[in-house]
């Protein structure tokens, strides 16, 4: 199970979307399929194609990296969180970085 997990939104399109924080089981278990699962065909590609040129050991690190690479990928996109402060403190302080706001 992830540490935690953040509500996304995305200011234009009102899609909301639940990213998870920290270590990614769903990746650990089924390698790229949760990438293209979420949309995320960026991400899913590059896990397959490194999968496939070390024969699956690049998963190892893609296990660690991937939530954080989802909800990085997220935000270039324009999504902001909708959570509280309480939430998002913690895992801001875990991730090692700032996620924006919804503006009210």
């Amino acid at each position: 199970m992830a540490f935690s997990s953040v509500k996304l939104k995305h200011p234009e399109y009102e899609i909301v979307k639940d990213a998870p924080v920290g270590f990614s089981w769903t990746v650990f278990f089924f390698g790229f399929f949760p990438a293209f699962f979420r949309g995320d065909w960026k991400w899913g590609l590059i896990i397959l194609f490194s999968a496939l040129v070390t024969f699956g050991i690049s998963n190892l690190v893609f296990i660690f990296i991937y939530n954080k690479l989802y909800i990085k990928s997220l935000l270039e996109q324009g999504y902001t969180s909708i959570d509280s402060e309480d939430i998002l403190k913690p895992i801001e302080a875990r991730m090692g970085m700032s996620i924006p706001r919804k503006k009210a």
